[in-house]
Protein backbone atom coordinates (compact mmCIF):
# COMPACT_ATOMS: atom_id res chain seq x y z
CA UNK A 1 0.00 0.00 0.00
CA UNK A 2 2.86 2.37 0.78
CA UNK A 3 4.37 1.72 -2.63
CA UNK A 4 1.04 2.36 -4.34
CA UNK A 5 0.65 5.69 -2.58
CA UNK A 6 3.65 7.12 -4.36
CA UNK A 7 3.44 5.20 -7.61
CA UNK A 8 1.09 7.59 -9.39
CA UNK A 9 2.05 10.80 -11.18
CA UNK A 10 1.08 12.97 -8.21
CA UNK A 11 3.24 10.90 -5.90
CA UNK A 12 6.19 11.13 -8.27
CA UNK A 13 5.65 14.88 -8.43
CA UNK A 14 5.76 15.12 -4.64
CA UNK A 15 8.92 13.03 -4.56
CA UNK A 16 10.58 15.14 -7.25
CA UNK A 17 9.55 18.34 -5.51
CA UNK A 18 10.85 17.06 -2.20
CA UNK A 19 14.19 16.24 -3.77
CA UNK A 20 14.36 19.65 -5.41
CA UNK A 21 13.51 21.42 -2.14
CA UNK A 22 16.13 19.35 -0.34
CA UNK A 23 18.78 20.26 -2.90
CA UNK A 24 17.83 23.93 -2.69
CA UNK A 25 17.97 23.89 1.12
CA UNK A 26 21.39 22.24 1.06
CA UNK A 27 22.59 24.80 -1.48
CA UNK A 28 21.24 27.62 0.68
CA UNK A 29 23.01 26.31 3.79
CA UNK A 30 26.25 26.00 1.85
CA UNK A 31 25.80 29.53 0.53
CA UNK A 32 25.35 30.87 4.07
CA UNK A 33 28.60 29.21 5.15
CA UNK A 34 30.43 30.65 2.13
CA UNK A 35 28.94 34.09 2.77
CA UNK A 36 30.12 33.94 6.39
CA UNK A 37 33.63 33.21 5.13
CA UNK A 38 33.29 36.04 2.61
CA UNK A 39 32.24 38.42 5.36
CA UNK A 40 35.26 37.45 7.45
CA UNK A 41 37.54 38.10 4.47
CA UNK A 42 35.81 41.44 3.79
CA UNK A 43 36.27 42.49 7.42
CA UNK A 44 39.95 41.63 7.28
CA UNK A 45 40.35 43.42 3.95
CA UNK A 46 38.62 46.52 5.30
CA UNK A 47 40.69 46.47 8.48
CA UNK A 48 43.96 46.34 6.56
CA UNK A 49 43.05 48.77 3.74
CA UNK A 50 43.46 52.52 3.77
CA UNK A 51 45.73 55.44 3.00
CA UNK A 52 47.77 54.78 6.16
CA UNK A 53 50.35 52.00 6.35
CA UNK A 54 49.23 51.08 9.87
CA UNK A 55 49.49 47.33 10.35
CA UNK A 56 46.41 45.59 11.65
CA UNK A 57 48.48 42.41 11.96
CA UNK A 58 50.72 43.99 14.58
CA UNK A 59 47.74 45.11 16.65
CA UNK A 60 46.09 41.69 16.27
CA UNK A 61 49.30 40.00 17.37
CA UNK A 62 49.38 42.20 20.47
CA UNK A 63 45.75 41.35 21.24
CA UNK A 64 46.38 37.61 20.95
CA UNK A 65 49.65 37.63 22.93
CA UNK A 66 48.46 40.16 25.51
CA UNK A 67 51.47 42.33 24.79
CA UNK A 68 51.49 45.95 25.91
CA UNK A 69 52.32 48.81 23.55
CA UNK A 70 55.93 49.98 23.83
CA UNK A 71 54.79 53.60 24.02
CA UNK A 72 56.53 54.74 20.85
CA UNK A 73 54.81 57.30 18.64
CA UNK A 74 54.58 54.83 15.76
CA UNK A 75 53.07 52.13 17.94
CA UNK A 76 50.48 54.46 19.45
CA UNK A 77 49.61 55.88 16.03
CA UNK A 78 49.04 52.37 14.68
CA UNK A 79 46.81 51.43 17.58
CA UNK A 80 44.72 54.60 17.25
CA UNK A 81 44.24 54.06 13.51
CA UNK A 82 43.27 50.40 13.88
CA UNK A 83 41.30 50.42 17.13
CA UNK A 84 39.67 53.85 17.02
CA UNK A 85 39.23 54.50 13.29
CA UNK A 86 39.21 51.33 11.19
CA UNK A 87 37.69 48.85 13.64
CA UNK A 88 34.63 51.01 14.46
CA UNK A 89 34.22 51.56 10.75
CA UNK A 90 34.24 47.81 10.11
CA UNK A 91 31.69 47.17 12.87
CA UNK A 92 29.45 49.96 11.61
CA UNK A 93 29.75 48.68 8.04
CA UNK A 94 28.61 45.23 9.17
CA UNK A 95 25.64 46.63 11.07
CA UNK A 96 24.54 49.06 8.35
CA UNK A 97 25.05 46.63 5.46
CA UNK A 98 23.18 43.85 7.24
CA UNK A 99 20.31 46.15 8.27
CA UNK A 100 19.81 47.58 4.77
CA UNK A 101 19.97 44.20 3.03
CA UNK A 102 17.66 42.43 5.49
CA UNK A 103 15.24 45.37 5.41
CA UNK A 104 15.13 45.09 1.63
CA UNK A 105 14.45 41.34 1.83
CA UNK A 106 11.65 41.88 4.37
CA UNK A 107 10.07 44.64 2.29
CA UNK A 108 10.21 42.50 -0.84
CA UNK A 109 8.57 39.63 1.02
CA UNK A 110 5.95 41.87 2.60
CA UNK A 111 4.95 43.52 -0.68
CA UNK A 112 5.62 40.37 -2.73
CA UNK A 113 7.67 42.30 -5.25
CA UNK A 114 11.45 42.21 -5.92
CA UNK A 115 11.52 45.96 -6.64
CA UNK A 116 10.56 46.96 -3.10
CA UNK A 117 13.38 48.66 -1.23
CA UNK A 118 13.54 51.03 1.75
CA UNK A 119 15.41 53.59 -0.35
CA UNK A 120 13.13 53.43 -3.38
CA UNK A 121 9.85 53.72 -1.48
CA UNK A 122 10.72 56.60 0.80
CA UNK A 123 11.67 54.97 4.11
CA UNK A 124 15.29 56.10 3.91
CA UNK A 125 14.18 59.61 2.89
CA UNK A 126 11.83 59.76 5.88
CA UNK A 127 14.58 58.58 8.21
CA UNK A 128 16.98 61.17 6.78
CA UNK A 129 14.38 63.89 7.31
CA UNK A 130 14.07 62.97 10.97
CA UNK A 131 17.83 62.97 11.48
CA UNK A 132 18.35 66.25 9.61
CA UNK A 133 15.60 67.85 11.68
CA UNK A 134 17.51 67.00 14.86
CA UNK A 135 20.78 68.35 13.42
CA UNK A 136 19.29 71.67 12.27
CA UNK A 137 16.63 72.26 14.95
CA UNK A 138 18.36 70.51 17.84
CA UNK A 139 19.54 73.79 19.34
CA UNK A 140 16.25 75.66 18.86
CA UNK A 141 12.79 74.10 18.44
CA UNK A 142 13.85 70.58 19.38
CA UNK A 143 16.27 71.59 22.15
CA UNK A 144 14.11 70.15 25.00
CA UNK A 145 13.80 66.83 23.18
CA UNK A 146 17.52 66.65 22.46
CA UNK A 147 18.32 67.53 26.06
CA UNK A 148 15.98 64.79 27.27
CA UNK A 149 17.15 62.03 24.94
CA UNK A 150 20.82 62.99 24.68
CA UNK A 151 22.78 60.89 22.15
CA UNK A 152 19.66 58.79 21.46
CA UNK A 153 17.86 61.77 19.90
CA UNK A 154 19.40 61.33 16.45
CA UNK A 155 18.73 57.59 15.92
CA UNK A 156 15.28 57.89 17.50
CA UNK A 157 14.39 60.79 15.21
CA UNK A 158 15.57 58.77 12.21
CA UNK A 159 13.55 55.78 13.42
CA UNK A 160 10.40 57.86 13.82
CA UNK A 161 10.88 59.41 10.38
CA UNK A 162 11.27 55.99 8.75
CA UNK A 163 8.31 54.58 10.71
CA UNK A 164 5.98 57.44 9.73
CA UNK A 165 6.98 57.13 6.07
CA UNK A 166 6.39 53.35 6.17
CA UNK A 167 2.98 53.63 7.82
CA UNK A 168 1.83 56.29 5.36
CA UNK A 169 3.05 54.21 2.44
CA UNK A 170 1.36 51.06 3.71
CA UNK A 171 -1.91 52.91 4.36
CA UNK A 172 -1.94 54.38 0.85
CA UNK A 173 -0.95 51.18 -0.96
CA UNK A 174 -3.32 48.82 0.91
CA UNK A 175 -7.04 48.63 0.24
CA UNK A 176 -9.35 45.92 1.58
CA UNK A 177 -6.40 43.90 2.81
CA UNK A 178 -4.62 43.88 -0.56
CA UNK A 179 -1.48 45.83 -1.43
CA UNK A 180 -1.14 47.39 -4.86
CA UNK A 181 2.45 47.22 -6.07
CA UNK A 182 1.99 50.04 -8.58
CA UNK A 183 0.45 52.27 -5.92
CA UNK A 184 3.23 51.35 -3.51
CA UNK A 185 5.99 52.37 -5.93
CA UNK A 186 4.26 55.60 -6.98
CA UNK A 187 3.40 56.54 -3.41
CA UNK A 188 6.96 55.74 -2.35
CA UNK A 189 8.36 58.05 -5.01
CA UNK A 190 5.98 60.80 -3.92
CA UNK A 191 6.83 60.34 -0.24
CA UNK A 192 10.54 60.38 -1.00
CA UNK A 193 10.15 63.58 -3.02
CA UNK A 194 8.17 65.23 -0.22
CA UNK A 195 10.71 64.20 2.40
CA UNK A 196 13.55 65.49 0.21
CA UNK A 197 11.72 68.81 -0.21
CA UNK A 198 11.32 69.21 3.54
CA UNK A 199 14.96 68.22 3.98
CA UNK A 200 15.87 70.92 1.48
CA UNK A 201 14.02 73.50 3.58
CA UNK A 202 15.99 72.45 6.65
CA UNK A 203 19.25 72.59 4.69
CA UNK A 204 18.36 76.14 3.63
CA UNK A 205 17.90 77.02 7.31
CA UNK A 206 21.19 75.44 8.42
CA UNK A 207 24.31 77.42 9.32
CA UNK A 208 27.80 76.69 8.03
CA UNK A 209 28.65 74.18 10.75
CA UNK A 210 25.39 72.32 10.26
CA UNK A 211 25.86 72.32 6.49
CA UNK A 212 29.16 70.47 6.92
CA UNK A 213 27.34 67.88 8.99
CA UNK A 214 24.48 67.65 6.51
CA UNK A 215 26.83 66.95 3.62
CA UNK A 216 27.32 63.57 5.29
CA UNK A 217 23.65 62.74 4.74
CA UNK A 218 23.51 63.45 1.04
CA UNK A 219 25.59 60.53 -0.23
CA UNK A 220 26.24 58.40 2.84
CA UNK A 221 29.55 57.42 4.40
CA UNK A 222 31.07 55.33 7.16
CA UNK A 223 33.75 57.95 7.81
CA UNK A 224 32.04 59.20 10.95
CA UNK A 225 32.10 55.80 12.66
CA UNK A 226 32.87 55.95 16.37
CA UNK A 227 32.33 53.57 19.25
CA UNK A 228 29.84 56.04 20.72
CA UNK A 229 27.68 55.99 17.59
CA UNK A 230 27.86 52.20 17.48
CA UNK A 231 26.80 52.06 21.11
CA UNK A 232 23.83 54.29 20.32
CA UNK A 233 22.54 52.79 17.07
CA UNK A 234 23.95 49.27 17.39
CA UNK A 235 21.42 47.96 19.93
CA UNK A 236 18.52 49.24 17.81
CA UNK A 237 19.88 47.56 14.68
CA UNK A 238 20.69 44.31 16.47
CA UNK A 239 17.23 44.17 18.06
CA UNK A 240 15.54 44.78 14.70
CA UNK A 241 17.68 42.14 12.97
CA UNK A 242 17.03 39.66 15.79
CA UNK A 243 13.28 39.96 15.16
CA UNK A 244 13.46 39.20 11.44
CA UNK A 245 14.12 35.41 11.62
CA UNK A 246 10.75 35.06 13.35
CA UNK A 247 9.14 36.64 10.28
CA UNK A 248 10.52 34.05 7.83
CA UNK A 249 7.67 31.53 8.06
CA UNK A 250 5.04 34.24 7.79
CA UNK A 251 6.74 35.86 4.80
CA UNK A 252 6.94 32.48 3.08
CA UNK A 253 3.21 31.97 3.60
CA UNK A 254 2.46 35.54 2.54
CA UNK A 255 3.95 34.77 -0.88
CA UNK A 256 0.85 32.63 -1.50
CA UNK A 257 -1.43 35.58 -0.76
CA UNK A 258 -2.79 37.12 2.40
CA UNK A 259 -5.95 34.98 2.42
CA UNK A 260 -3.98 31.76 2.05
CA UNK A 261 -1.51 32.85 4.73
CA UNK A 262 -4.42 33.51 7.07
CA UNK A 263 -5.85 30.04 6.40
CA UNK A 264 -2.43 28.57 7.24
CA UNK A 265 -2.62 30.12 10.68
CA UNK A 266 -0.38 33.14 10.07
CA UNK A 267 -1.46 36.29 11.97
CA UNK A 268 -1.15 38.48 8.89
CA UNK A 269 -1.81 41.84 10.47
CA UNK A 270 0.61 41.22 13.32
CA UNK A 271 3.18 40.02 10.80
CA UNK A 272 2.81 43.26 8.87
CA UNK A 273 3.15 45.43 11.97
CA UNK A 274 6.24 43.61 13.24
CA UNK A 275 7.82 43.73 9.77
CA UNK A 276 7.13 47.46 9.41
CA UNK A 277 8.50 48.28 12.87
CA UNK A 278 11.60 46.11 12.34
CA UNK A 279 12.38 47.68 8.97
CA UNK A 280 11.79 51.20 10.27
CA UNK A 281 14.03 50.62 13.28
CA UNK A 282 16.83 49.05 11.24
CA UNK A 283 16.77 51.62 8.44
CA UNK A 284 16.28 54.55 10.79
CA UNK A 285 19.24 53.60 12.96
CA UNK A 286 21.38 52.86 9.91
CA UNK A 287 20.58 56.21 8.31
CA UNK A 288 21.28 57.94 11.62
CA UNK A 289 24.90 56.77 11.64
CA UNK A 290 25.73 56.38 7.94
CA UNK A 291 23.44 58.68 5.99
CA UNK A 292 21.52 57.62 2.90
CA UNK A 293 23.15 54.60 1.24
CA UNK A 294 20.99 53.37 -1.60
CA UNK A 295 20.46 50.16 -3.58
CA UNK A 296 21.93 47.73 -1.03
CA UNK A 297 18.43 46.67 -0.04
CA UNK A 298 17.43 45.83 -3.60
CA UNK A 299 20.62 44.36 -5.07
CA UNK A 300 21.54 41.93 -2.29
CA UNK A 301 18.18 40.14 -1.74
CA UNK A 302 17.51 39.90 -5.47
CA UNK A 303 20.88 38.31 -6.24
CA UNK A 304 20.48 35.85 -3.38
CA UNK A 305 16.94 35.00 -4.41
CA UNK A 306 18.26 34.03 -7.84
CA UNK A 307 21.04 31.95 -6.26
CA UNK A 308 19.38 30.16 -3.33
CA UNK A 309 15.67 30.63 -3.88
CA UNK A 310 12.93 32.62 -2.14
CA UNK A 311 12.79 30.73 1.18
CA UNK A 312 13.11 33.48 3.78
CA UNK A 313 14.47 31.06 6.36
CA UNK A 314 17.71 31.16 4.38
CA UNK A 315 17.26 34.41 2.46
CA UNK A 316 17.20 36.66 5.53
CA UNK A 317 20.44 35.44 7.19
CA UNK A 318 22.14 35.23 3.80
CA UNK A 319 21.10 38.82 3.07
CA UNK A 320 22.59 39.98 6.38
CA UNK A 321 25.94 38.34 5.59
CA UNK A 322 26.09 39.39 1.94
CA UNK A 323 24.91 42.94 2.66
CA UNK A 324 27.55 43.41 5.33
CA UNK A 325 30.30 42.02 3.09
CA UNK A 326 29.18 44.10 0.11
CA UNK A 327 29.16 47.35 2.07
CA UNK A 328 32.58 46.67 3.59
CA UNK A 329 34.08 46.03 0.15
CA UNK A 330 32.44 49.18 -1.22
CA UNK A 331 33.77 51.19 1.73
CA UNK A 332 37.28 49.82 1.22
CA UNK A 333 37.11 50.82 -2.45
CA UNK A 334 35.97 54.32 -1.46
CA UNK A 335 38.96 54.68 0.88
CA UNK A 336 41.59 53.44 -1.56
CA UNK A 337 40.51 54.39 -5.09
CA UNK A 338 41.37 58.10 -4.64
CA UNK A 339 43.61 57.86 -1.55
CA UNK A 340 44.37 59.85 0.52
CA UNK A 341 40.96 61.39 -0.30
CA UNK A 342 37.76 59.40 0.10
CA UNK A 343 34.67 58.93 -2.06
CA UNK A 344 31.21 58.87 -0.47
CA UNK A 345 30.05 55.29 -0.34
CA UNK A 346 26.71 56.22 -1.86
CA UNK A 347 28.47 56.88 -5.18
CA UNK A 348 29.77 53.31 -5.35
CA UNK A 349 26.49 51.68 -4.35
CA UNK A 350 24.55 53.85 -6.82
CA UNK A 351 27.03 53.10 -9.62
CA UNK A 352 26.46 49.38 -9.06
CA UNK A 353 22.81 49.44 -8.04
CA UNK A 354 21.50 51.76 -10.76
CA UNK A 355 22.41 49.52 -13.71
CA UNK A 356 21.31 46.46 -11.72
CA UNK A 357 17.90 48.02 -11.09
CA UNK A 358 17.52 48.76 -14.81
CA UNK A 359 18.49 45.15 -15.55
CA UNK A 360 15.74 43.91 -13.24
CA UNK A 361 13.18 46.09 -15.03
CA UNK A 362 14.31 44.96 -18.48
CA UNK A 363 14.40 41.33 -17.38
CA UNK A 364 10.84 41.51 -16.01
CA UNK A 365 9.70 42.93 -19.34
CA UNK A 366 11.47 40.17 -21.27
CA UNK A 367 13.86 42.52 -23.06
CA UNK A 368 16.94 40.76 -21.74
CA UNK A 369 17.34 37.06 -20.97
CA UNK A 370 20.55 37.17 -18.94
Amino acid sequence: MADQSIAGPSGMTRLARGGEDGDRAARARLAIVLLAVMLGAAMLFSLTSGASDASAWAVLRDWVSGAVADGSATDMRTRVIIQDIRLPRVVMGVLVGASLAVSGAVMQGLFRNPLADPGLIGISAGASLGAVAVIVLGATMLAPLVALLGPMALPLAAFVGGLVATLILYRIATRQGRTSVATMLLAGIALAALAMALTGVLVYMADDRQLRDLTFWQLGSLAGATWQKIGTAGPVIVAALAATPFLARGLNALALGEATAGHLGIPVQRLKYVAIISVSAAVGAAVAVSGGIGFVGIVVPHLLRLAIGPDNRYLLPASALFGAAMLLVADAVCRTIVAPAELPIGIITAAVGGPFFLWILLRKRGIVDL
